[in-house]
């Protein structure tokens, strides 16, 4: 996790200072960050696994999974907003603590829902209690990490889903062979089990995290004070070409243009990583291997994530990676309609998913490159909270695909378009400037 990166050609040298206290910041805020993410992420998604033996046991349909699978975007983006300026006023220490625990509470009352509404409004409410979880740590990572630093460190952070998926196929395939038992059945213990990590996490926010930089007496004060420097450089130079209010962020078309780009991704990304478990298990395997199976996109996944936000980095380029990524992500899902081989299929969505977690490191450095302050708050929540309700349309036409089709096929196809269309608005449609996406040649460092 070391932010010591070769020098590229024509690169200003690297001060041994900032050197050293990005890698004090990196070690000190990133792993903490990354196991909050991992269980945002876990208690989001092991839903998927849970339908393995849930959906027979409450009689729900695909389309009724998709719809509550989905539903939780819509508690997300009701509260996505409020929650990240509130994050902003009041600091991240109390605030990101207190989302862990509220959802870690959520998740693992999902374990006694009875029925179609009360699955709906479990997870309609544990999107409102994790709203503003990943903007805020977005938000609180331009806080911290110098825009030369902030697409691989968003990578590295970001490894925390592929690590979740990975280690969570695993762990519920092996909590589901547990049967019943206590008087709960397996998938009760699944929610229940899996949202201890959140509480705990929880409490260790609390007292682990740091506000800002100005706060970090476990940095030197030298290297407080370069930390500090620099980023008030920046944001005096994102202020002198342009300073937005936050009203005038939500009414920007380039920040609408971004996120209707997540829109994009995530009704793609979405879609698949809720059915993945039913789409491996049609090819005939138990639950035991469906764990191993359903994990190998996530981890080639997590190592593709991280060397394209450094190569964004170095390159500082954005837009164009971004595009990349989306781009495989659709052609990866869009070729398996094609596809009958279970082998050849997994090894396309094995490519999907590598695109799909490529997208978030180079996107996420374009709003944050160009808005600072309460813009960027208001802003970085308005791209999420909106662009997440494609995570409510992807996981639905999956369902309702596979109920009037009886394929998991045509699903994958009609989500890819998601992807698509991305790849077009970011090609097509935000045009040459590039928005600020890299500093001033004087505050560039060597890994750029």
């Amino acid at each position: 996790m070391a932010l010591n990166v070769a020098p590229s050609a024509g690169a200003y040298p690297v001060d041994p200072l900032e050197t050293e206290t990005m890698r004090r910041v990196v070690w000190r805020l990133v792993p903490l960050l990354m196991a909050g993410y991992f269980a945002a992420y876990l208690d989001r998604v092991n839903v998927g696994f849970a339908a393995l033996s849930m959906n027979k046991a409450l009689d729900f349909s695909p389309a009724v999974f998709g719809i509550g699978g989905g539903i939780f975007f819509f508690g997300y983006f009701l509260f996505e907003i409020p929650s990240n300026l509130i994050l902003a006023k009041v600091g991240a220490r109390r605030w990101i603590g207190r989302i862990l625990l509220t959802w870690g509470v959520i998740s693992g009352l999902t374990a006694f829902i009875t029925g179609t509404w009360s699955f709906l409004g479990i997870r309609f409410v544990l999107g409102l209690a994790e709203a503003g979880f990943y903007p805020g740590i977005i938000l609180y990572l331009t806080w911290w990490f110098p825009a030369a630093y902030r697409s691989r460190v968003i990578g590295i952070f970001m490894t925390a889903i592929p690590i979740s998926i990975v280690t969570g196929s695993l762990i519920s395939s092996q909590i589901l062979r547990l049967g019943s038992w206590g008087g709960l059945q397996d998938w009760q213990w699944l929610f229940i089990l899996e949202a201890v990590p959140a509480l705990i996490l929880g409490v260790v926010v609390m007292f682990a995290l740091t506000d800002g930089p100005e706060h970090a007496h476990w940095l030197k004060p030298e290297q407080r004070d370069w930390l500090i420097q620099r980023l008030a450089a920046e944001r005096q130079q994102k202020e002198a070409v342009r300073h937005y209010a936050l009203s005038e962020t939500f009414k920007h078309p380039r920040v609408w243009l971004l996120t209707l780009v997540y829109f994009g991704q995530n009704m793609t990304g979405y879609g698949l990583v809720l059915f993945l478990p039913q789409i491996v298990s049609r090819f005939g395997v138990g639950v035991g291997w469906n764990g191993v199976i359903s994990a190998l996109p996530f981890a080639a996944a997590a190592v593709a994530m991280v060397l394209w936000g450094l190569h964004s980095d170095r390159t500082g380029e954005r837009r164009y990676h971004t595009a990349a990524a989306c781009f495989l992500n659709f052609a990866g899902l869009a070729v398996c309609v094609f596809l009958n081989d279970p082998v050849v299929m997994m090894v396309a969505i094995i490519l999907a998913q590598m695109g799909q977690s490529s997208i978030a490191p180079p996107f996420w450095a374009l709003p944050t490159a160009m808005l600072s302050g309460t813009a960027a708050a208001g802003g970085i929540a308005m791209i999420n909270a909106v662009g997440n309700l494609g995570g409510f349309v992807g996981p639905y036409m999956m369902g309702a695909i596979r109920d009037a089709t009886g394929s998991f096929t045509i699903g994958l196809l009609s989500i890819a378009m998601g992807a698509l269309v991305s790849t077009i608005v970011l090609v097509a449609f935000l045009g040459d400037k590039r928005m600020a996406e890299t500093p001033d040649p004087s505050l560039r460092h060597a890994g750029d």
